[in-house]
């Protein structure tokens, strides 16, 4: 299967799809389908994981798009994993659950499909017109606008040849039974010993007694939404991390908790309603401190600081941790792959760490690489310890210096569940991490349902190491200190996929050093020859817009592989959408790294201030040197 480099080519110029392969179909009541079955549709191939928080934006982005057009537009999901966590077809089961994905899904654990249509990148989206033709190939996130208008000219074109056949898309749904907790993600203890349980899976918080069983409170009404009000009315979306704020601070700002309200892309404010001796309870409320509740998008400005922190974009805020040692929230801003800071008596909202672009780069804060980080929390002397989660790595921010430092972890494709030795260790996709009293760091290995003990000085010449504490948890994504109990140490987890917290014992007893193997993300390699490699990202602007280069050049490209000596020249940034790059004869195989940033502007010169957008795809492509294979690699970032 080819695609077309013009999407406005005639209809009889496009390629057929590929026939929809995989093990199943879930949302569709066991039934396969075919693009034959679906003939007369327009088809939205959405290649995507669900460990992937782009892949996640995108998912929010089409659901306006399948209300507005769910008469001729049918979305399939193709699941393709990059972890090995993500093969497991009960634990797709449950993440379509858990992200409330209403369309079908095809499950492509071995990725048939995804190497049919050569996707190269999650996400990657490919739309057929109504004669199962593809008309577009668009990778990477921030595209519904483009979408909207390519599935319009379809439609059109349907009608015009009376191809189009209208009517509800094959989705069969199970129904949902509301629960005490359902994929609950991150707690919090209030000071009087309550726990604060983040719903995800039902779009609110939950307060327990001291007991953690007795429900004292629901705080948000129960359906995805983002209105401010008290507990009854309040609405969250997908809200991750929560922190109980420092008595004094929450005494003048006038709430008790921080909320990570992560699909909203905002901060909420909660002060927690309790209970008083002979007189009503106190009030729930919940308000907005941060955010606008759009989705950040490349161009847009970055907080420093100053400003209304509501006037600034956030994109998947996961997690919070207070810092003694700034004197503000730390908040893992997962969706572009940044650590921010958050003064809640000031207002002030800024960047602490990483460039927006993915991968694992330390050294100084404003120049380090994040990948997804999705956990965090303050160690004794004030460090700040975050889980990396895919990079699958445990990350320090060093105040003081302010440098970041890896503990563990090799890179985006490199994961497992390796003990010993740090340099050598392996976990997969961590979403937690715990500064435990002794000063180890528990590590929630969500992927491998495991928690993890990292000791920075376990090892006889004073380096790090890593055990294993806890096995055959179900998703683990965070977890707290809780009381001893006969004197051993205590974690009160939050085992997501279980819908449960749970208590773990830390206890010398159950360390163990497991060794299951380091993996990498198996993905079908690219052929190419021993060079020169051309490497070409495709790009057309969408219709209506032109390259912007007010502001500077309108196109930036990275080039970089692994290993870091595979390529001798060409690597680094320009800006050339075309690059031709030089690889070291040495090796054969290794995988190329593409960073794509393109900026469009209406191209109508009446508009006197014309809307603009950033698009931007990272692409790790694993490649086989061949003699004799192509020299050539596209990448379609819009096309």
């Amino acid at each position: 299967m080819t695609t077309p480099d013009d999407a406005s080519r005639p209809l009889t110029a496009r390629a057929h799809g590929s026939a929809l392969r995989g093990r199943g179909w879930l949302n569709t009541g066991g039934a396969d389908l075919s693009l034959e079955d679906l003939r007369g549709k327009i088809v939205l191939l959405d290649f995507w994981t669900f460990c992937c928080v782009n892949c996640l934006h995108v998912l929010d982005e089409l659901r306006p798009l399948e209300e507005k057009w769910a008469e001729e537009l049918v979305v399939i999901g193709v699941h393709s994993p990059k972890f090995e966590f993500e093969k497991d077809p009960v634990a797709l089961e449950a993440n379509i659950e858990r992200y409330e994905v209403t369309h079908p899904v095809l499950d492509d654990p071995e990725l048939l499909t995804w190497t049919e249509y050569g996707a190269r990148a999650w996400p990657t989206l490919m739309v057929l017109d109504t004669q199962g033709r593809i008309a577009g190939n668009l990778s990477g996130e921030g595209h519904a606008a483009n979408l909207d208008q390519l599935i319009g000219r379809l439609v059109a074109e349907g009608e015009a040849d009376g191809s189009l056949r209208r009517g509800p898309a094959p989705t069969v749904l199970a129904e949902r039974v509301p629960q005490t907790l359902r994929f609950p993600s991150k707690l919090a203890a209030l000071p009087d010993g309550r726990l604060v349980v983040s719903d995800a899976g039902q779009h609110r918080l939950v307060v327990f007694e001291v007991d953690g069983a007795t429900v004292d409170e629901v705080i948000g009404e129960g359906r995805r939404g983002r209105t401010d009000g008290d507990a009854e009315t309040a609405q969250l979306a997908e809200p991750n991390g929560v922190i109980a704020l420092p008595e004094e601070i929450a005494e003048e700002v006038g709430y008790d908790l921080l909320v990570a309200d992560t699909a909203n892309h905002l901060l909420r404010g909660v002060k927690v309603g309790q209970d008083r001796l002979l007189r009503p309870r106190t009030a729930t409320e919940v308000t907005t401190v941060a955010g606008t509740g759009a989705q950040w998008m490349q161009g847009e400005p970055l907080p420093r600081g100053e400003g209304d922190p509501r006037s600034f974009s956030l994109s998947t805020p996961w997690d919070l941790t207070w810092s003694h040692a700034l004197n503000r929230a730390v908040i893992t801003m997962a969706g572009i792959h940044q650590m921010w800071t958050f003064d809640p008596v000031t207002g002030a909202l800024m960047v602490l760490a990483g460039t927006t672009q993915e991968g694992l780069v330390d050294g100084p804060v404003v120049s380090s690489w994040w990948a997804q980080p999705s956990g965090v929390d303050e160690l004794a002397d004030g460090r700040i310890v975050v889980a990396d989660s895919e990079s699958s790595a445990v990350r320090v921010i060093d105040p003081q210096t302010m440098t970041v430092s890896t503990l563990v972890g090799k890179g985006l494709f490199d994961f497992g569940h390796v003990d010993g030795p740090a340099e050598d260790a392996r976990l997969q996709h961590p979403l937690g991490v715990t500064a435990l009293p002794d000063g180890r760091i528990a590590v929630a290995d969500t992927y491998n349902g495991a928690i993890r003990l990292i000791d920075e000085h376990g090892a006889e010449d004073g380096s790090a190491t890593v055990v294993t504490v806890a096995t055959d948890l179900d998703e683990p994504s965070g977890a707290i200190v809780g009381p001893p109990v006969d004197g051993i140490g205590q974690l009160v987890v939050v085992e997501s996929g279980a819908h449960r917290v749970t208590w773990v014992p830390v206890a010398k007893a159950a360390e163990r050093v497991l060794d299951h193997g380091a993996q990498r993300s198996e993905r079908p390699a690219t052929e190419v020859g021993p060079g020169p490699l051309t490497v070409r990202v495709l790009f057309t602007p969408p219709e209506g817009h032109k390259l912007d280069n007010s502001l500077g050049p309108s196109t930036q490209v990275t080039v970089s592989t692994t290993p870091q000596t595979m390529i001798t020249a060409g690597g680094g940034v320009g800006t050339d959408l075309e690059r031709t790059i030089e690889l070291d004869p040495a090796y054969t195989e290794g995988v190329l790294h593409i960073n794509a940033r393109a900026a469009s502007c209406d191209a109508d010169p009446a508009v006197e201030f014309p809307a603009c957008h950033m698009h931007q795809q990272d692409w790790g492509v694993p490649i086989r040197v061949v003699e004799g294979a192509p020299t050539t690699l596209d990448l379609s970032l819009l096309a």
